[in-house]
């Protein structure tokens, strides 16, 4: 078959079988049609079921050559690996070109976090004075009270909201379900925000369940999100690259570094593995190096 077809079918496994997100899906199709595109590009073009790994290994040594991260070769390397062991599942290839090619080496690069002091200073430059201020507040305090991801936020629900019992029910990643717990200051903005702001917004149909929503009265997107939160550190002095996942890192460092169990922390953020989560006890150990350096007479 053709890189069109193939590709499409792929696609449409990664929605059905593995439950992706629409986001992820249209990574994975980005990555095989770079291959696709190099693959039509060179001397002897040819179809996915007859690349070579030698084919493979000259498509990641030009992406390397262009100047690409080792993590953004490592991404596309991980989306053409799981594109040819669905090929080999579907039995239209007999060998995996694919199989015996490791990934580039990565450092582990720790993420950005906020300290206590650096959030209230953000917390303090929204003006609460306004409707958008106080949803934005609401917003804030669940990101770092409860460590959602930001598709999880905006895709939260009216009722996955217990106040009764202080969760939230939440739609991770593959569509995985969790009860997250939320702090009472979160809870405290996010019922101000329910009751005094948002059932005064003319909701479009469609989004009557959305918690959090435009003045459109429609969800809102990860781009506004991402600018309110820009906006935000610029206005309270913050120099820090600051996101909604900064949020999510600090939620996740402040209680390891509180002494929370890393299971339990797993849980609430929603990871696969553990490893994931154990990236917080690295930058623990790199906050305590820290303060040796700064405060230490001997350091």
């Amino acid at each position: 078959m053709d890189w069109n077809t193939l590709i499409r079918q792929f696609a449409n496994y990664l929605k059905l079988e593995r439950s992706l997100s629409s986001n992820s899906i249209q990574a994975y199709v980005r990555d095989i049609t770079k291959l696709k595109q190099f693959v039509e590009n060179s001397n002897n073009p040819t179809s996915p079921a007859k690349v070579t790994t030698t084919i493979i290994q000259e498509f990641l040594q030009e992406i390397g050559d262009i100047g690409l991260s080792a993590h953004s070769q490592s991404r596309i390397l991980s989306g053409v690996k799981s594109f040819y062991n669905f090929l080999e599942i579907e039995e239209m290839i007999d060998e995996n070109p694919t199989e015996h090619i490791d990934s580039p080496k990565l450092g582990r690069k720790l993420p950005e976090v906020l300290n206590l002091m650096e959030i209230e200073r953000i917390f303090e430059a929204i003006d609460l004075s306004t409707p958008e201020g106080g949803r934005n507040r609401a917003i804030l305090e669940i990101l770092y009270s409860s460590g959602l991801r930001v598709s999880e936020l905006i895709e939260l629900k009216i009722n996955h909201v217990y106040s009764d019992i202080g969760f939230l029910r939440v739609i991770g990643k593959g569509n995985k379900e969790r009860l997250v717990p939320i702090g009472k200051s979160a809870l405290k903005y996010l019922n101000i925000y329910l009751e005094e702001i948002r059932c005064h917004i003319p909701v479009k149909p469609g989004f009557e369940n959305y918690v959090f929503l435009n003045r459109r009265g429609k969800n809102l997107s990860r781009v506004m999100i991402f600018t309110i939160i820009k906006n935000l550190a610029i206005a309270a002095g913050i120099r820090k690259k600051v996101s909604p996942h900064t949020f999510r890192h600090s939620f996740a460092t402040h209680l390891v570094e509180g002494g929370a169990d890393l299971r339990a922390v797993q849980e609430m953020l929603g990871h696969e593995s553990i490893t994931t989560t154990e990236i917080y006890t690295h930058l623990d150990r790199a906050y305590l190096k820290q303060i040796i350096e700064e405060f230490h007479p001997r350091s």
